[in-house]
């Protein structure tokens, strides 16, 4: 599987550092161009590469590390993103009610880009608590899960727990979604599962 991460704020950062933590390689672009990612990617070392928008696009999976505002406008950059899995990064924070007519902003990510499995993901913590290290005091930070597409499901699991973290799947969309989109009871929550005993 190749991975790539759009966006190079401190989401997108955050990711490319527990990549490069793990040893796991993946590419980042912004609509900048890699030019602008060259301080980022000497931060991170060998493991993150700065790719054009349209070289990331080529992964077989791309996590979304964009203001919800910007889906729409990247949508646009591929006729078809069949055979990919997204993972849904994004939160629609102080997006207005009537733009989201009622639907989670996962649901709507999922409209935008057609045919690609959707899994919301790496969502529900803040960046700063995302880039530390996931192991703490003998335990690993969770991160929740929800996917309409139980392979792509595991397969962000297994990514999850290469590169550190406790996964943990909590459903559909439109179920398990439903807690990790804003203000859900999942956001904001820094959870650390230890070993049973």
């Amino acid at each position: 599987m190749t991975y790539a991460i759009i966006g190079s704020g401190n989401v997108g950062s955050a990711m490319a550092g527990q990549f490069a933590r793990a040893r796991i390689p993946v590419s980042i672009a912004n609509t900048r161009g890699p030019d602008s990612l060259q301080d980022l990617v000497k931060k991170f070392g060998d493991m993150v590469s700065a790719k054009t928008l349209e070289e990331a696009l080529a992964a077989d999976v791309v996590f979304l590390a964009v203001p919800f505002t910007v889906v729409e406008t990247l949508a646009a950059a591929l006729p078809n993103w069949a055979g990919k899995i997204i993972v849904d990064q994004t939160n629609a924070h102080g997006v207005p009610p009537e733009v989201s007519a009622g639907r989670l902003s996962t649901e709507i990510v999922a409209g935008l880009l057609p045919g690609a499995s959707i899994v919301k993901a790496f969502n529900q913590l803040p960046a700063a608590v995302l880039a530390r290290d996931p192991s703490q005091d003998g335990g690993k930070r969770v991160v929740f899960l929800a996917s309409n597409e139980d392979a792509a499901a595991e397969s962000i699991k297994s990514l999850a727990v290469q590169l550190g973290f406790s996964p943990i799947f909590v459903g559909r969309l439109d179920e398990g979604g439903r807690l990790l989109h804003i203000p859900g009871p999942l956001v904001l929550h820094n959870l650390v599962e230890h070993p049973c005993k």
